[in-house]
Parts: C-alpha cells; sequence; structure tokens
C-alpha cells in the first residue's frame, strides 16, 4: 500500500504542470479541421473566421506565460516588447501553416470613386481565408468590450458571459456569412 502512495507520488512529480508552447500538432488539427470544413462545403470565410479567432485567442493566451519563462531564464528587467512580439508571432505561426490548405478565392467589386480601373473603383481578387481570418480576430477583440456594455447595462455580470458572448458573436457571423456565400 505505502509502495503504491510513493509511486504515485513519484509520478505526479515528473508529470508537468501547464504547458507553455505552441503545439503544432494543435495547428496541424485546425488545419485538417479547416480542410474538412471546407470539404464539407463551409465557406472559407467560416473557416477562417473560426481560425483567426482561435489563433488571437491562443496568442493572446500564451504570450503572457512564454514572457515569464523569458524573464525568469534571461534575468533581464525591461523585457515589455517581447510580450506583443510573441503575441503576433504565435498568431502567425498558427495562421501561416493552415493557408495553403485552404485556397479560396473571391471577387471585391470596389466602387468608391473615378472611373473603372483607378484604385478606387476596380475588382480585386481576395483571399477568403484571410478576410474570414481578419474578421474572427477582430470580435475576439471586440467580445471583451462587448461583455464590459452588457455588464453596465444590466448592472451585474452573467456566469460564463465573456465565453457566452464570444461564442455567440462568431457564431451569428459564422451563420451570416455561410448564408451570404
Amino acid at each position: 500500500m505505502k509502495k503504491n502512495i510513493i509511486a504515485l507520488i513519484l509520478l505526479a512529480g515528473l508529470l508537468p504542470k501547464t504547458a507553455a508552447a505552441h503545439c503544432p500538432l494543435c495547428t496541424a488539427g485546425a488545419g485538417a479541421l479547416a480542410v474538412l470544413a471546407a470539404s464539407l462545403g463551409v465557406s472559407s470565410v467560416v473557416v477562417g473566421i473560426l481560425i483567426g479567432a482561435f489563433a488571437l485567442a491562443l496568442s493572446l493566451w500564451l504570450a503572457p506565460g512564454i514572457k515569464k519563462w523569458i524573464d525568469r531564464v534571461s534575468k533581464r528587467d525591461n523585457t515589455s516588447y517581447l510580450r506583443p512580439i510573441l503575441a503576433v508571432l504565435i498568431f502567425l505561426g498558427t495562421i501561416i501553416p493552415i493557408m495553403p490548405l485552404v485556397r479560396e478565392y473571391g471577387p471585391l467589386y470596389l466602387s468608391i470613386a473615378g472611373d473603372y480601373g483607378t484604385i478606387l473603383h476596380n475588382t480585386y481578387t481576395i483571399n477568403l481565408f484571410i478576410l474570414g481570418v481578419v474578421i474572427g480576430s477582430v470580435i475576439m477583440i471586440a467580445a471583451p468590450y462587448l461583455s464590459k456594455l452588457v455588464t453596465k447595462i444590466r448592472g451585474k455580470q452573467i456566469p460564463y458571459q465573456g465565453i457566452a458572448i464570444t461564442l455567440f458573436t462568431l457564431t451569428v457571423a459564422s451563420v451570416i456569412v455561410q448564408i451570404l456565400s
């Protein structure tokens, strides 16, 4: 009995407490799901919305932990510039490997001023996946502000309000884009 308890304590000491790394398998899994969704007929914009939101959430979640680890290892005081750099690198490290897997382009007709063929009056080809990534990232950035607005209007916060608002806005945007495309 005592040997089993000692073995469990030793085993628990060998297990990592938290993961402080960006997992390439997670990126590959997200890419595989993106390809599967696109092959099932889901618009590339919708896939981009969900991957963009995932990538931004992941980068904003991992960057502070990696920065703390770098601060401990390097023993420097002024490394505040690292957090945004790490967030951008993690974001791009998630998006760029998936880009070749989801290739769909669409027209963007711009008619602001001038004759057709000028910069402000032309038809441009855009990558629909990247458009979705931008939309998903904007939703992830706007969701906390929307949550604060709901709290201010109601006077109190609903349990799990932040995640509910984020998932709701991502779902609504995805459904609208899928219906329109």
